[in-house]
């Protein structure tokens, strides 16, 4: 109780920075935490009634709680509130992960359900969803329900954004060239145009 099932989740806070470095930097997501997030979403529900059974008889009584006259109940309900408030941080930042390497993989042109890459998209033939999201025998246990749905849905919104934009490869890569002389291919004659050096 008080949070402690929230250290189980693979997070960078406290003692799992390590564990949560570790997970972001291999090449797969790791299997979703079903068990622990239902374990600790009771945990948040079982401190949320602590603190109504504690406060209950203040306003049964129809008085205000004053913490200055009952300072045990103040630190307990203090307490309580802050586990709560950790156990839900924890689950965001879990969450929060799992989305952003979910956005990457569709960025880069993983296909998670058909087994391999888009056609046509930057990592064609060269690996698999099933190996970006768990073990060759599939991904099924990697994603929950919600995540596949989302890894859907943002497919689609991606889908529909770069639709706009067929000209443009908007999967290229962000970085600046380096070199000093840079080949520039024109997609449309613009005729002639000038410079801010020439």
């Amino acid at each position: 109780m008080h949070g402690d099932l929230a250290y189980k989740l693979p997070l960078p806070v406290y003692n799992q920075v390590q564990h949560a470095k570790r997970t972001q930097s291999l090449t797969h997501l790791p299997p979703y935490q079903t068990e622990i997030i239902r374990a600790i979403v009771r945990e948040v529900r079982d401190l949320d009634k602590d603190v109504s059974s504690l406060l209950a008889p203040f306003e049964a009584s129809g008085s205000s709680f004053n913490p200055t006259a009952e300072p045990a109940t103040a630190c307990n309900v203090l307490v309580n509130h802050l586990c709560m408030r950790r156990n839900k941080r924890c689950l965001l930042a879990y969450h929060r992960v799992r989305a952003e390497r979910l956005e990457g993989l569709v960025w880069s042109g993983d296909d998670v359900f058909g087994g391999g890459s888009e056609p046509g998209g930057p990592n064609d033939g060269e690996r698999g969803g099933a190996t970006a999201l768990g073990s060759e025998s599939g991904n099924q246990h990697s994603l929950s329900p919600e995540e596949e749905e989302y890894f859907r849905r943002y497919g689609d919104m991606l889908a529909a954004y770069k639709g706009q934009w067929t000209d443009i490869d908007l999967t290229g890569s962000l970085e600046p060239p380096r070199d000093l002389f840079v080949d520039v291919r024109v997609l449309k004659d613009a005729g002639e145009i000038q410079t801010e050096y020439g």
